[in-house]
């Protein structure tokens, strides 16, 4: 699956340019142009990582930056018209993954987020290597069927859209199956960091998962929460 990219700038000739240069280059691409409407898009659209413009109408993309961190856990570019270096160290100090000029050249920009999905790849539980699963693994379970080498998840024959994280996510615990995982197993097999206590974001992402998987939030029964013990993917879950 593409990776996606939330794109915010005002600028709409930039933002096309920019916008159709990501999409030749594999990405999918949501743009707005108003830093007031970024939470409600993040939560629409679920994206990979957020290409932030500074000045913005409704909300500056510094301030988007602080209010989103620490909730917003994938990475942060920073675009400017100017190459301030207070700008800079601001934007890094409020939570920003990287700083670029408008005027870098496109393929720098393209290397630059590239880099940053690739820091934010998920590593193994035991942390030696990317837990990205085998090309030929294909995981069965009744009705669900998760492809690995498509990073594609059928549910009664209907494919399933999932972001890049959300299917690492899926992945992770599916290929698991039976065993509960933590909250620090997952966070530290996903993004490499310990489990603080009070990080939501693995809760989240598994309340997202079941939304689009058709298990009943109130009382799952496919992606099961076990108390102070992490969460479980059950086998016979998606039989019936």
């Amino acid at each position: 699956m593409s990776p996606r990219i939330l794109f915010v700038e005002d600028d709409f000739e930039l933002a096309k340019l920019i916008g159709e240069f990501l999409t030749r280059n594999g990405f999918l691409i949501h743009h707005i142009d108003r830093g007031d409407t970024v939470e409600a898009a993040i939560a629409e659209h679920d994206p990979d990582l957020l290409l932030l413009d500074i000045m913005l109408p409704g909300k500056d993309g510094l301030s988007i930056c602080r209010d989103l961190r620490p909730a917003f856990t994938r990475p942060i570019i920073l675009l400017t018209s100017v190459g301030s270096d207070m700008n800079q160290v601001l934007g890094l100090e409020l939570g920003a993954n990287d700083y670029v000029v408008k005027t870098t050249p496109p393929a720098v920009l393209l290397a630059r987020i590239r880099a940053q999905l690739r820091q934010h790849e998920p590593q193994t539980i035991a942390g030696s290597r990317p837990a990205t699963p085998a090309l030929s693994q294909v995981l069965h379970f009744g009705r669900l069927v998760i492809d690995a080498a498509n990073r594609d998840v059928k549910l009664d024959g209907h494919s399933v859209v999932l972001s890049t994280s959300d299917f690492d996510l899926l992945w992770l615990l599916a290929s698991q199956a039976g065993e509960t995982l933590s909250r620090d197993a997952l966070l530290k097999a996903l993004r490499g960091v310990e489990y603080d206590g009070l990080d939501r974001s693995i809760d989240v992402a598994v309340s997202r998962l079941r939304k689009k998987l058709g298990d009943d939030p109130n009382e799952p029964h496919k992606i099961k929460t076990v108390r102070n013990r992490g969460y479980l993917f059950v086998r016979s879950g998606w039989d019936s």
